[in-house]
Formats: C-alpha cells, sequence, structure tokens
C-alpha cells in the first residue's frame, strides 16, 4: 500500500516540467517562499500496529532542496543553474550506496541513472512529455536491455493528474490504474523544484492541488478489462498559507489507510 511517501520515491523509481532552469514553482522572491521541512506518515496496513516513518527536507539559500533524512538514509542533491544533476544516497552507516545523475534535453529532464558500485544494480528511468510539456510517461529500466520496463502513464485535467496507470513488467505482468478528484489548494511539495518532483513522479507531487479522492483498479489479463477494488477519500487540514498539515485517508468501509503530517519553514 505504501503511498507517494517523499523520500521512499526519491530512493527507488527512478530510483525532477519545462520552462525555465529556474524553479518556476517557487514563490517570487520579494515573497515569503514556504518550504516542505518534514513528512511524518502513519501507514495502516496493519490497523493494530500502525507504521509511523519521518522524513526530513533541508534547503540552502536559494531553496533548493539539498539534503533529506530518512530512518538514518541521508540523499544528498547537487545543483548546477537550478537543474539537479547529482544526488548521493548514504547508508545508516554513511557509507556510499549509490548515486544518480541527471540527463536533459534544452529545460526538459529526460533521463535519471541510478549507479552502483555493483553494475547488475544499475537502473534507469527515461521520461516523457505531453504537448503541454507537463510529464506524459517514465520508463523504469532494471536491466541494461530494458528487456521487462514498468512504465507510469499520466492522464491529466488542467494542472492535475486525472488518472495514473501503471504497467508492472516481467514475467508475470501486472498493471493498476488511480483516478483522482481534487481540491482548490496548493500541495504540500508547491516549492520543491520542478525537476525533483518529475524524479519523484505521482499524481501527489507533480499536481498542483490535493487530492480527495482516489479510486484504484487491476487489470484483469484475461480478458484486459479494468477492475475497480478500492476507493478512498481524504480529508485535509490546512495552514495559515492554504497548505496542507494533516491528510489523514480512509478506505470506504471507514477504517483508515495512511495520514500524512506536514511541517514547513519560510525563507
Amino acid at each position: 500500500m505504501k503511498k507517494y511517501l517523499f523520500l521512499g520515491l526519491i530512493g527507488t523509481a527512478t530510483i525532477f516540467n519545462s520552462c525555465s532552469s529556474d524553479n518556476d514553482n517557487a514563490n517570487d522572491p520579494s515573497e515569503k517562499r514556504v518550504l516542505l521541512s518534514k513528512i511524518t506518515t502513519i501507514y495502516y496496513d496493519n490497523p493494530a500496529q500502525p507504521e509511523t516513518t519521518v522524513s526530513t527536507l533541508e534547503y540552502n539559500a536559494q531553496g533548493e532542496l539539498v539534503k533529506t533524512l530518512s530512518d538514518g538514509r541521508v540523499s544528498i542533491f547537487e545543483y548546477n543553474n537550478g537543474k539537479p544533476v547529482k544526488v548521493n544516497y548514504y547508508n545508516a552507516d554513511h557509507t556510499l550506496e549509490y548515486y544518480t545523475s541527471f540527463a536533459y534535453n534544452g529545460e526538459q529532464l529526460v533521463n535519471i541513472k541510478a549507479i552502483y558500485s555493483n553494475p547488475n544494480f544499475n537502473r534507469s528511468s527515461t521520461y516523457t512529455y505531453n504537448a503541454n510539456g507537463k510529464l506524459a510517461s517514465s520508463t523504469l529500466c532494471q536491466s541494461e536491455d530494458c528487456s521487462h520496463p514498468s512504465i507510469s502513464s499520466y492522464t491529466y485535467n488542467g494542472d492535475n493528474i486525472s488518472v495514473e496507470t501503471y504497467l508492472m513488467g516481467g514475467t508475470i505482468s501486472y498493471s493498476n490504474k488511480k483516478e483522482f478528484s481534487y481540491d482548490d489548494q496548493l500541495n504540500p511539495y508547491t516549492n520543491i523544484n520542478k525537476y525533483i518532483k518529475i524524479m519523484m513522479e505521482g499524481a501527489y507531487t507533480i499536481s498542483k492541488n490535493n487530492y480527495t479522492t482516489e479510486k484504484i483498479s487491476y487489470k484483469d489479463n484475461n480478458n484486459g478489462t479494468w477492475i475497480q477494488n478500492q476507493t478512498n477519500t481524504y480529508s485535509i487540514q490546512y495552514n495559515s498559507d492554504h497548505l496542507p498539515v494533516q491528510v489523514i485517508g480512509k478506505q470506504s468501509n471507514g477504517q483508515n489507510y495512511v495520514q500524512y503530517n506536514y511541517e514547513y519553514i519560510t525563507q
């Protein structure tokens, strides 16, 4: 069930639309810039024993994300003219586990490669964009020949992802689909570098607003039809900057699904 938790995504898939090389999601420099600094996530896979994770985010004077910390694991970001170019991922014992390098075509991020000391672990993610410059798909290759790619595809309604489809490649393939509806408030990741948000992927980080409902379906491999098997609703509390400070997701039976608590700093 693991949701699109910030640190989880930074360390997986892919392990950030196009315009200027600066962070065009940031506020005007003459105004205050509110930056996400801490995420506390409570998962209810086992309601009797909820699992809590805490992630912290640190920024430089330009408002660029430079460090994340989760469960003792550290990620360090490097930039060149507003574009992330490298991320180093460290184990809890401070040894380097792997690093990622970013490749661009003009102002579009087109590829991220994860490099390990053992090249058998290397992987890469490739990105495509729609006519409006928004992320259309990402393809994750776990091997050099990319024989079994996993592909995420995105459909938009304005600035929000309305449908997210995921195909997991392999000898036994699996597909799921998520359909979203949204509020009209900015989401917690608003002022994070746009390229980092592409790297993170997922509807919540890439979209402008906060989704309030989520319908999840899986594809029947026998006849190709989508079968909806889950509906989640989200209640959201906001701070004075109209950013979420708490999001509680519940399943259709009323049971808790996930809870996010967000904290911010102001520059």
